[in-house]
């Protein structure tokens, strides 16, 4: 089994070598068609704050795109469209420091067996490539228990603490094992949704390795824009973007974490019909998450609702 996975290694460490000499599409945010809606100066401010603090938290309300804008963030920061540098997990209620990092699972042979966590294979693969970057996504990072998924890495994770000099021992892993650290060219991006109140608390211990940027719903000329190349009028776009800011004014009064983010009006098939497209979005998506956000204020459920109908 030692023997096949060595082989196995070998035979990545060939691929990677093979497209570092074919290379890979240069990543140029003023130069992506399908960019984000944030300007260009908040985008490479945000790759700034990456490179520097090597952890980030993307966080705002549902439907701002932070998952979209994280994978972004990771191609300018590695340079190329090079989506073998990227990994991507969910946390929820059930994920583990197992899953994450280490544990004991069953074995193909029936009985027990050590196996790496995501996030351990990902670091391993990093330190092959000192000379690429590697970027880790945490999709809903709040919705797990970080602490418990975290362990160690709670330390490691620091930037000052990229070095083998701060390498640990692991839960799991016996007195000669290799300790284990994490390498300075991996990157974590984490994205959390304001609007989850009725989760925990990001604790202090962790936030201090973060840095956390907010990002808003982006009803600007580069929506409008978007939304004209999908076939709507540009009456029709002015009107979504004057409606769901008129929307989004009333909802701030409730909570600015609650907003209606421009997600929701990505999804552009059926557009030919705007009225009905409309309809639809409001209808299934918007006025069931309205109702949530406003409780039993029924009279502020309304008024919002107002405001989005034609």
């Amino acid at each position: 089994m030692t023997s096949l996975r060595c082989h196995v290694r070998k035979y990545k460490d060939f691929l990677d070598y093979c497209e570092r000499l074919i290379g890979k599409p240069i990543y140029d945010f003023d130069k992506d068609p399908d960019k984000p809606f944030i300007n260009a100066a908040q985008f490479k401010k945000i790759v700034s704050l990456l490179r520097t603090k090597k952890n980030i938290i993307l966080e705002g309300a549902p439907g701002v795109g932070k998952t979209f804008l994280a994978r972004k963030i990771a191609y300018q920061l590695i340079g190329e469209l090079k989506d073998e540098n990227i990994e991507m997990v969910q946390f929820h209620q059930s994920y583990s420091y197992e899953d994450f990092v280490q544990g004991i699972r069953p074995s193909e042979e029936g009985g027990f067996e050590r196996k790496n966590g995501i996030f351990f294979d990902f670091c391993s693969k990093a330190r092959r490539s000192p000379d690429q970057q590697f970027v880790f996504i945490i999709d809903e990072i709040n919705r797990g228990n970080i602490s418990k998924i975290l362990g160690e890495l709670m330390m490691l994770i620091e930037a000052d603490k990229r070095k083998k000099q701060y390498a640990i021992k692991l839960t799991y892993s016996n007195e000669d094992d290799e300790r284990f650290f994490v390498p300075k060219n991996v990157y974590l991006i984490g994205c959390m949704n304001t609007a989850d109140r009725s989760l925990a608390i990001v604790d202090y211990a962790l936030r201090r390795r973060f840095r956390f940027i907010s990002i808003k719903p982006e009803f600007n000329e580069a929506f409008i824009n978007f939304l004209e190349g999908k076939g709507i009028s540009k009456e029709n776009a002015e009107l979504v973007v004057s409606k769901v800011k008129a929307a989004n004014e009333v909802i701030s009064c409730i909570d600015r974490g609650l907003e209606i983010g421009h997600s929701y009006f990505c999804q552009t098939e059926g557009c030919e019909d705007f009225s009905a497209w409309w309809k639809d979005i409001c209808e299934y998506e918007l006025f069931p998450y309205l109702h949530e956000i406003c409780f039993d204020d029924e009279d502020k459920y309304e008024l919002i609702c107002n405001k989005l109908k034609f």
